[in-house]
């Protein structure tokens, strides 16, 4: 597990495979493995696949205070230490990424962003971030079952199964950090970042995501004149969790046209 530094922060990743690289950012409660374990190997057979772990997330080390997207994008920033490179972000991943291709568009060869949004200053993001984190405080198991709720469609969750959706409750998240990021989610904004942006970029957004709406991609493709955007039909937030197989066709034909 590699170390960079940024701003005081060590930042831990993981580093797999060899080739042009790949740079994967997990997403709001996620870390480097929870989120990317299952797509590395779809990538690392010809690219160098790095995978930090931002504040908040995996062994990653700072001061404890409050969170900002400059943070994170520096943390993203250090851990790519040899550019350029194409970066793939995940939810809040996917706002930090935009923010690293916007500030150094030398890094970044082609930007992938996967259910993210431009700001979260909307009445309906401020609530529900705000529900998540008296869920946390109050309640760690009914926020476990508001994030499954709304994190994946409802074929998803029946796909689990009864003894699946029991069994996801005795998982150990959320990670201690998980409070700080939410804190951020609930306040990001990069919309003055996004005219900036000149890399190649491919917008995924997920139809029936509850967690993050779809309108969060649209709204990054809009203020992006070269972007692509693919809404996926039927597909919550995490749906790709369980079968990766869709989001990684639409990188790699993305990253290798």
């Amino acid at each position: 597990m590699p170390l960079a530094t940024a701003r005081g922060t060590r930042v831990h990743d993981e580093i797999d495979g060899q080739g042009p690289g790949l740079t994967l950012v997990h997403s709001v409660g996620g870390d480097a493995e929870k989120v990317f374990g299952n797509v590395v190997d779809h990538f690392a057979g010809t690219r160098t696949v790095i995978r930090p772990n931002f504040s908040g997330s995996g062994q990653t080390e700072d001061d404890g205070a409050d969170l900002s997207v400059d943070l994170i994008a520096d943390q993203i920033t250090a851990a790519i230490r040899d550019g350029p490179v194409d970066l793939l972000g995940f939810s809040l991943g996917a706002v930090a990424a935009a923010a690293v291709a916007a500030a150094h568009p030398e890094l970044v060869r082609r930007l992938v962003l996967v259910g993210g949004w431009a700001h979260s200053i909307s009445p309906r993001d401020r609530y529900y971030f705000q529900t998540w984190r008296k869920l946390l405080v109050t309640d760690r198991e009914l926020l476990k079952r508001f994030a499954a709720l709304t994190g994946f469609s409802a074929g998803a969750l029946d796909r689990f199964g009864h003894d699946g959706l029991a069994q996801s409750l005795a998982d150990a998240w959320p990670p201690a950090g998980i409070g700080r990021q939410i804190d951020l989610c609930g306040r990001a904004d990069i919309r003055p970042l996004l005219p900036a942006i000149t890399a190649p970029t491919l917008v995924v957004g997920f139809a029936a995501d509850a967690m993050s709406p779809i309108e969060g991609s649209r709204q990054l493709h809009r203020a992006n004149h070269g972007s692509r955007l693919v809404e996926v039909p039927g597909e919550g937030h995490m749906d790709w969790f369980a079968g990766p197989s869709g989001l990684v066709k639409l990188t790699h034909d993305f990253l290798d046209s």
